[in-house]
């Protein structure tokens, strides 16, 4: 089934659970608007997740249905998870998928870094 914002929120998914507190984490940051963790299968040394705690299903969703404080909150806390893992000199990688195109598994809107060594280009060729 493809994820795009004209689908609702699946209240049951992974990111849902683990906001509710059903499913555990190791955290890295929580303010009031975003939660950022661990991802539990690393594609990278260093793989975070980072999630706005509203339930928006994508970037789509959420750009068009927050608001403004939750859309800064959340850009503020991608940037502090990064500065407070010290990734800013050597480098990261944001990755948001948004679909069933780019291999969004999950329906809740979630930004990946990926740091800890040279990630080679963008996408396969």
């Amino acid at each position: 089934m493809p994820i795009d914002a004209t689908l609702p929120y699946d209240e049951t998914n992974i990111f849902a659970r683990i906001l509710r507190g059903e499913l555990p984490c190791k955290k890295v940051f929580e303010d009031d608007y975003s939660l950022a963790f661990h991802d539990i299968n690393p594609q990278a040394p260093l793989h975070i997740l980072v999630i706005p705690k509203g339930p928006y299903v994508s970037w789509d969703d959420f750009s068009a249905r927050a608001s403004e404080a939750e859309i800064a909150g959340f850009v503020r806390a991608v940037g502090q998870v990064a500065r407070d893992a010290g990734l800013v000199a050597p480098g990261y990688r944001l990755l948001a998928n948004v679909g069933l195109d780019s291999h969004q598994e999950i329906p809740h809107l979630h930004v990946h870094i990926f740091a800890g060594k040279k990630l080679g280009p963008m996408l396969a060729r």
